[in-house]
């Protein structure tokens, strides 16, 4: 290192002492060739020395050169040692990018050395064309940094020299000069000036005005009205990354460095409240802030939404003249204290600094109507937890007190009931202290645990319970604390498997079990509610055997428990099948419960829930699969048909190969190997249908024994000789519930063929009876078990419709089905939530319709009589008619996949549609329907009308009038004529899209009035509404949407070039169009697909590669349409990157075969540099190089103009080296503004 300082201080001297030499002589005029004489022999000992030194060395070395000449004083001799660099980087001798650094980096380089910095940045200036792109980045970067040196106020003698550096930034910047991509340069100059922050004065507009070329890529890479936009909660399309929001700032996660629109670097704090505001929100909150349950981690701006909801719930209190009439205001309270103690409980939100948030914001606002639900919503947190949290965590809500009660006497609630309610306060008081608690603690589980002598019978023989039928009504669970429920819960827990482990005898009390199941729905007190009762008390009362209790569990499960989050239920469908694989539950009543809870379970499975679910076991799929129903397993096939056909899971794929239900499929098949009917199959999803035609996943017959056949003797025994003997019930007991099941699968195979080749009349009369006595007269079969098992058989053409035509008989032909039906609609309510009677009026229905689960008919018919021996578990809920409901959900569907049986199903909705009134989704049970059978149903108007009457018209006495479907609908659709049908009108469709606006705007929790959204907003929800309803429906609805994109691409404004002379991203900007009332087609058009696809699942988004690649590819011809492509998908990138990145490859590969069409119909292009810096943007924040391949050989085939700005994304920079084209040539740079100025340099005196 000294060697080399010495050596070329020495080498410099005399390049100095040359420079005082010609200084000397000055009077003698050198030629420019003189001049270049004299630097390259200056420069001959300096090339000799640095053919010498290491490439090690080489950085140091100019470090010393540079570090040299700022040593110098003498303008001169600075000027003459720059040109010497100069001559060593244009004859190759130094590196361009080394010298470069050197300067613009040394320490010796500040503004007030005026013409040191003048001289620097004029040779900088004249070198860096050499510069490979990445260097002259960071030199930009350097070069910025440096001007933020210079002070505000200069003198303006030396401004001059300083623009120097301006000159060089505006070098760099020069979109002809292609230094670089410029998507770079304005990365930089965001990291340096980001929104908001001003560039030095010395740049002028220089900056700005590049910044300002970007505005048309940010806006390409932006959604149109994003910030509108609203999540339709628990939507399929809602749990994605559409709708994700940095956790500290709650802005959206935007790509790039871009100048997007100012609304879109703002906290989105109206969505995060809009979602807080709706019920079972929970999942999607924690989706949108990436909050995980697992990490304890604090979200201030979750804190300031929580605290905000509260204060406009004290608002809307003080407006409200019924507020405590228990209807919405009631329910907005409930909301937010079940919200608040889910998210201070895993400790997202700080329960102190919320309080402390509150006080702030409440003082002085004199808001005292809803202070006592205020203090209950704390209450509920603090009851629980005192003991747990320092006292200091607590002191914050006394000093709310004192401000919320400033009243010195005692309060007087004159409405409230002490003696119905003391109990719920003694308790709520005392919750954590132990000695005082166990008084009313104890008394309130006493009036449900029953006295223990008294006894009263259950439905079947030999099943007596606790004599407590009335269970704790719902508005006395609502006013325990959160910690008082809990104790209750867990007291009525322990009490369970206290007696499971004991083995008791005496079943539990009616009243026990559904206060227990009310408890349950408490998503506050999940982890000792629902979790605690399926990975806890389940697996407790399955290892004591309590097979009365286990039985009870089920029923709960099926008939009392509506809304359990999905990974519970699928979790219990795992259990349930382990039992079923016991021995001990190979008995009639047990075998029947667990399979018919595990058939609601796989049936009720929401469409957007099937995948997430599933997609959890595949490393063990056999733990949610039954090993021995195909009726189940079926029924799941089924589901996973309807899911991925509803939610477009395999859009875009034709093949279940390496899909996650593939190894789902492989196991059903390999446990129960079955087929299915034509009919059947080809409403499956392809890639599902598939699946017959894949061997390693059929193999049907080849693995089937001589099928059972005791039932199909029974039937002949009862046709030829009316009798069956004592030893037909001796086998039957024999033979187990389990076995049974299997026998009743070859019994409805058999009964097809003896229907079929029946001779009718008499005969036929006579197999009708013979069936129906063998369901209802000798209890051979239970009617659901049957026809599940008819309609899960795969029989064609003539076998189908003899199959259907059996299930109608025995549903309808004797009045012992409808009978049952007709008197347990009339008598009952769905809203069990409501009732005190439950009981009473559940023993009186099995006293009239007694259940015989154990072949008692037969018994009694034989000769001799056989006593019944079999004592029955308790059954609290259950009846053939909600056992029957998930099987009718499976009955409708098989008849809608068959024409011929149309009206068959029209009569089966007329007489048993009634029962629709207690299922637990019937609405999801439609829309599933109708969109899955679209195409079944299209032409089918008479059976689709009388599909929606049957089940909306079920709940007409539990709704409102006009509760779902509109009074247009209910006059014009469900009278219409064959002759005359309805076709509705624009109208009819603006008025319900107008009605789902108003839900929107008016019915959420915490809206009350238009007016609390601005114009924009409500324009934008008028728009967002169109989106969801479209994206719900099934395709040949929302399709439409791609034939409006193609409509206006080709229209003129997009492939005249005289039609719109204007700037082009005026004419797709949807607010501003819709501000100065120029409805353009181009603008709504986008505006409307951005909103349905910002709201699609990504199965619905990989539909866009095929419509780009197919559809409009062949069409995109000119520059405008091109543009509009873009804008179209752009924004959509970053989710297909996230989620699906096949797609983001195939889209990025489309983009680019666009522009070579239009490069190629196009003399010239005004806006290519927009163009650029997208597909730049597109490269290094999606793609990177996984479309290099492909774009490489079309980048080739460009223009000139285009392949120059391109040239980095390719190997192409490698070949040409950077230059500046003519300035003839059109920079291809947008022009926004009229009074935009192009960027050049002033002259400054």
């Amino acid at each position: 290192m000294v060697q080399m300082e010495t050596q070329l201080q020495s080498i410099f001297e005399e390049v100095v002492w040359q420079i005082m030499l010609s200084l000397f002589f000055s009077m003698f005029m050198d030629t420019p060739e003189d001049e270049k004489t004299k630097l390259i022999s200056c420069l001959g000992a300096f090339r000799q020395f640095w053919g010498g030194l290491s490439q090690e060395s080489h950085e140091q070395c100019i470090q010393w050169i540079v570090k040299f000449i700022h040593g110098q004083h003498s303008p001169k001799r600075i000027s003459f040692l720059y040109d010497c660099l100069a001559m060593a980087v244009e004859t190759g001798l130094l590196p361009p990018r080394m010298v470069c650094e050197s300067l613009i980096n040394s320490d010796t380089l500040e503004w007030e050395r005026t013409q040191l910095w003048a001289l620097t940045f004029k040779l900088v200036r004249k070198i860096i064309g050499g510069v490979d792109y990445k260097g002259v980045r960071d030199l930009l970067k350097v070069i910025l940094e440096k001007t933020l040196t210079i002070p505000n106020t200069v003198s303006s003698a030396v401004v001059q020299q300083l623009l120097a550096a301006r000159e060089v930034i505006a070098y760099i910047l020069e979109r002809n000069a292609c230094l670089l991509p410029a998507y770079f340069a304005v990365t930089e100059i965001r990291k340096l000036y980001p929104e908001g922050k001003l560039p030095h004065w010395l740049l002028g507009n220089l900056v700005s005005d590049f910044v300002d070329t970007f505005r048309p890529t940010a806006r390409i890479n932006s959604i149109c009205g994003r910030c509108s936009l609203l999540p339709v909660v628990n939507n399929s399309g809602a749990i994605c990354n559409s709708w994700k929001l940095d956790p500290a700032t709650l802005r959206f996660p935007l790509k790039g460095l871009l100048p997007y629109d100012k609304d879109l670097f703002e906290p989105q704090t109206a969505l995060l409240r809009y979602v807080l505001e709706q019920p079972y929100s929970r999942d999607m909150v924690c989706n949108m802030l990436g909050l995980n349950k697992q990490h304890k981690q604090r979200c201030p701006v979750l804190e300031d939404q929580l605290v905000d909801l509260v204060v406009y719930a004290m608002e809307r209190s003080e407006t409200e003249e019924k507020f405590d009439d228990g209807g919405t205001s009631q329910l907005l309270w409930q909301h937010l204290s079940s919200q608040l103690i889910f998210f201070v409980l895993f400790q997202f939100a700080s329960f102190p600094h919320m309080v402390l948030s509150l006080h702030q914001k409440l003082a002085g606002r004199g808001l005292i109507k809803g202070r006592d639900h205020l203090m209950w919503v704390l209450l509920q947190f603090i009851s629980g937890s005192i003991q747990k949290n320092a006292l200091a965590d607590f002191l914050p809500v006394m000093k709310l007190f004192d401000l919320l009660y400033p009243e010195k006497e005692s309060l007087r609630n004159k409405s409230l009931q002490m003696n119905d309610y003391k109990i719920a306060l003694l308790c709520n008081a005392y919750s954590t202290n132990s000695e005082c608690f166990t008084l009313p603690m104890g008394a309130l589980v006493e009036t449900i645990y029953g006295n223990g002598i008294m006894r009263i019978p259950l439905p079947g023989t030999s099943c007596l319970a606790s004599g407590s039928i009335t269970p704790l009504p719902m508005n006395l669970l609502d006013s325990l604390t959160v910690h008082a429920k809990m104790s209750l819960i867990h007291s009525i827990a322990t009490r369970v498997i206290k007696l499971a482990h004991a083995k008791s005898s005496v079943a539990l009390a009616p009243a026990l079990v559904e206060t227990y199941s009310r408890l349950l729905v408490y998503m506050e007190i999940e982890s000792l509610g629902i979790k605690g009762f399926i990975s806890q008390l389940l697996p407790t009362v399955f290892k004591s055997h309590a097979w009365g209790i286990l039985h009870t569990l089920l029923e709960m499960f099926s008939y009392r428990m509506h809304h359990i989050q999905p990974h519970y239920r699928v979790q219990l469908l795992s259990h349930l099948h382990t039992l079923a694989a016991v021995a001990q539950t190979n008995q009639n009543q047990l075998h029947l419960c667990v399979e018919s809870t595990a058939l609601r379970l796989i049936t009720a499975l929401g469409s957007s829930e099937v995948q997430p679910q599933f997609t959890r076991f595949l490393s063990d799929p056999k733990t949610v699969l039954s090993a021995e129903s195909e009726e189940l397993n079926r029924a799941l096939i089924l589901t996973l048909a309807r899911a991925t056909h509803v939610t477009d899971f395999f859009t875009g794929s034709d093949s279940i190969q390496g899909t996650w239900c593939k190894d789902i499929l492989q196991t059903i098949m390999s446990f129960t190997p079955h087929n299915w009917a034509s009919h059947t199959l080809s409403c499956f999803p392809g890639p599902l249908q598939s699946m017959t035609n894949e061997n390693d996943i059929i193999t049907h017959f080849s693995a089937q024994r001589s099928p059972p056949l005791f039932l199909c003797l029974l039937w002949k025994m009862l046709l030829e000789t009316d009798h069956i003997n004592q030893i037909g019930y001796r086998v039957l007991e024999r033979i187990g519930a389990r076995a049974l099941v299997v026998h009743v699968r070859t019994f409805a195979d058999f009964l097809v063929y003896e229907f079929s080749t029946s001779a009718g009349g008499q005969q036929l009369n006579k197999c009708i009876e013979i069936l129906n006595d063998m369901v209802w007269k000798y209890n051979i079969v239970t009617l659901d078990r049957l026809i599940l098992c008819l309609a899960m058989r795969s029989h064609e053409g003539n076998e189908a419709q003899v199959c259907y035509f059996i299930i109608q008989l025995l549903l309808l032909k004797p009045n012992d089905f409808r009978n049952r039906v007709s008197d347990f609609v009339k008598e009952n309510s769905p809203e069990h939530w409501l009732q005190n009677d439950w009981h009473t009026k559940h023993m009186n229905y099995h006293k009239k319709y007694p259940e015989k689960l154990y072949f008692e008919g037969l018994a009694e018919q034989v000769d001799p009589p056989v006593p019944i021996q079999s004592p029955y578990l308790p059954i609290y809920f259950g009846n053939v008619c909600l056992r029957f409901l998930p099987v009718f959900d499976i009955v409708i569907h098989r008849f809608l996949e068959l024409l011929p049986v149309s009206k068959s199903l029209e009569t089966l909705l007329d007489h048993l549609g009634g029962l629709y009134k207690f299922h637990d989704r019937p609405v999801t049970y439609l829309y599933n329907t109708l969109h899955y059978y679209e195409m079944h149903l299209r032409n089918r108007e008479s059976l689709k009308r009388k599909l929606v009457h049957a089940i909306i018209g079920s709940l007409k006495d539990n709704r409102p009038q006009g509760w779902c479907l509109s009074d247009t609908y209910l006059k014009c659709a469900m009278n219409a004529r064959e002759d005359n049908p309805w076709v509705p009108d624009d109208s009819y469709y603006c008025k319900l899209i107008g009605r789902l606006v108003d839900n929107i705007l008016f019915t959420s929790a915490f809206s009350a009035k238009r007016e609390h959204y601005s114009m924009d907003e409500c324009n934008w929800i008028d728009h967002h509404c169109p989106a969801s309803f479209l994206l719900v429906l099934k395709e040949p609805y929302w399709i439409v949407l791609h034939d409006r994109i193609v409509s206006v691409i080709s229209s003129p404004s997009l492939t005249s070039e005289t039609e719109w002379v204007g700037y082009p991203f005026r004419l797709f900007d949807f607010t501003a169009c819709h501000q100065s009332y120029s409805e353009m087609s181009c603008s709504y058009t986008l505006a409307l697909a951005h909103a349905v696809w910002h709201h699609s699942s990504i199965g619905q988004l990989s539909l866009i590669p095929k419509f780009l690649t197919e559809v409009l590819l062949p069409i995109v011809k000119t520059e405008f349409q091109l543009l509009y492509v873009y804008h179209l998908v752009g924004p959509f990138l970053q989710r297909f990157q996230q989620e699906r990145t096949r797609c983001m490859i195939e889209i990025g590969v489309a983009f680019y075969d666009m522009l070579l069409n239009v490069d190629q119909c196009s003399t010239h292009l005004n806006y290519m540099d927009p163009i650029c810096d997208f597909l730049y943007h597109m490269k290094y924040m999606f793609t990177g190089d996984s479309v290099k391949e492909q774009v490489e050989k079309i980048i080739c085939n460009l223009k000139p103009a285009l392949k120059l700005r391109l040239r980095f994304i390719t190997h192409i920079s490698k070949m040409e080296p950077a230059a500046v084209p003519p300035q003839a040539i059109n920079s291809g740079s947008p022009a926004p503004q009229s009074n935009q100025v192009p960027v050049s340099l002033p002259v400054t005196q």
